[in-house]
């Protein structure tokens, strides 16, 4: 498939003279560099290359169909602290521990984490964009060669700061792209592999600026003669069937601020889908500048959401919950020396968020430490056949008057939610005739041996996980 660009880096590239070179055998034995990209509240279907016909992310949908792609991806946790660290050490929130009002991510995880397991490699390794976790001291800046956090939230930042060289005010996601760009280039200069981990703060909300998704100003009339659909799920009745510490959570004053009038939901979700586009227009950047540096035949590129969102759907907002469109996220691998690159392919096996560091580590040649609990995923890629799991334990464990803590378990055809500051109520759907979970089967009398099998399960799963 033709790779979409920027107009303006493919001038720039022809005018420099930059072709993209042939790669020598010299080449080929190198370590592949490492690009992981990973976003922020990007649910599942928010891309062109899942099925949505109206959002438009050509560089996106370029890299995924040359890739291999997961249809049933999931984060094991849904808030970007958690999952994050989850992603970082490739471990369940049960093991590391880490979410908001926590105390920093454990030294033993940072030591056992892709980044510093590459470092000590021989690895360069950069990291740019919402950091989203918190380490003792300074930790996080010595476990990377290149670190730039620009508009970082938990450092009072907002979407468009004052770039201190150009005296211009930049969006966020633009200084993303530029800071990634210029990591490229110092790493190909250095000639050794190099790992960046590319993390965008879009398409997640302001809630400190009325219009919620700041999305770049030149995006302003993107989508403003399309009608967004409404999610069937957005209707009264949906809302009515959650327990009360959900209607009462902030999921439903979010969802208040964001989606309560057909003008307010048209407004919100074309913000959301511009600032997706946004970021994928720097992925097109990113992108040629691998080939401008002559590393892209040697570059795999991961992509992935750090959780799932909700837009609407039971009149809630934000994510947390145990839903689909709460764990459920975009991923994909482009790897450019597989076989397959050029046509790409899809999988439906249960991938995870915890997959993530140990694929990582083995596309380096190294192996996951003891510790981590994910799977690396090239021998799915690779189309052998192995046992896979059929089941994971999703969680949310953050203590705070205002989310309600969730466990339970997602399997092929079932998924299992209980609420553990409410014992004996509890979530059970068929996912197979009811994707969209509308009919709560533990409230019928007829399954209730499935249920306490399910609580069973649970209680297996996090004694596993801890």
């Amino acid at each position: 498939m033709k790779r979409i660009y920027p107009l303006c880096i493919l001038v720039l590239a022809s005018v420099m003279g930059c072709s993209e070179p042939v790669q020598s055998s010299a080449q080929a034995d190198k370590k592949p560099n490492i690009i992981f990209i990973l976003t922020d509240d990007q649910r599942w279907d928010a891309a062109g290359y899942t099925g949505n016909p109206i959002i438009k992310t050509p560089n996106i949908d370029a890299l995924a169909s040359q890739g291999t792609r997961f249809s049933n991806a999931f984060v094991t946790t849904s808030i970007c602290a958690a999952s994050r660290a989850s992603i970082m050490t490739g471990t369940y929130e049960r093991r590391h521990g880490f979410t908001f009002n926590e105390p920093p991510l454990a030294k033993k995880f940072i030591d056992n984490s892709y980044p510093k397991l590459l470092k000590d490699a021989g690895y360069t390794v950069g990291f740019v964009g919402k950091f989203g976790m918190q380490f003792e001291g300074d930790a996080d800046k010595k476990l990377f060669d290149y670190y730039q956090r620009p508009g970082d939230f938990n450092e009072a930042g907002r979407y468009y700061q004052l770039n201190l060289k150009t005296h211009q005010h930049e969006h966020t996601t633009e200084r993303i792209g530029s800071h990634s760009i210029e990591f490229i280039r110092q790493a190909a200069r250095e000639g050794k592999p190099f790992n960046l981990s590319v993390s965008f703060h879009a398409p997640h909300a302001d809630d400190h600026d009325p219009n919620q998704y700041v999305y770049p100003r030149d995006l302003e009339s993107l989508y403003q003669d399309v009608e967004i659909p409404l999610s069937p799920l957005a209707k009264d009745e949906y809302f009515d069937a959650q327990p009360q510490w959900v209607k009462d959570s902030i999921s439903k004053k979010r969802w208040a601020w964001r989606f309560d009038t057909p003008e307010k939901y048209q407004k919100m979700v074309k913000g959301y889908y511009r600032m997706i586009t946004g970021l994928d227009r720097e992925i097109g950047k990113i992108r040629a500048e691998l080939d401008a540096q002559g590393v892209a035949d040697n570059t795999i590129i991961m992509f992935m959401g750090d959780n799932g969102y909700f837009l609407s759907e039971r009149q809630l907002a934000g994510k947390w919950l145990l839903y689909e469109d709460s764990i459920r996220v975009p991923f994909f691998v482009y790897d450019p020396r597989a076989p397959h690159a050029a046509g790409g392919k899809t999988m439906d096996q249960l991938v995870l968020n915890i997959d993530v560091a140990p694929t990582i580590l083995k596309f380096a040649g190294l192996d996951a430490p003891a510790v981590m609990q994910g799977a690396a995923l090239q021998s799915l890629i690779a189309g052998e056949q192995i046992d896979w799991r059929t089941q994971f334990l999703g969680e949310h464990l953050m203590r705070t008057d205002w989310i309600p803590t969730t466990e339970g378990v997602r399997t092929l055809d079932r998924k299992f939610i209980r609420y553990p500051q409410h014992p004996g109520y509890a979530e059970l759907y068929d996912l197979k005739n009811d994707p969209l979970e509308t009919r709560n089967l533990a409230l019928d009398p007829a399954f209730s041996t499935e249920v306490e099998k399910m609580n069973a399960l649970t209680d297996q799963l996090i004694a596993e996980a801890r």
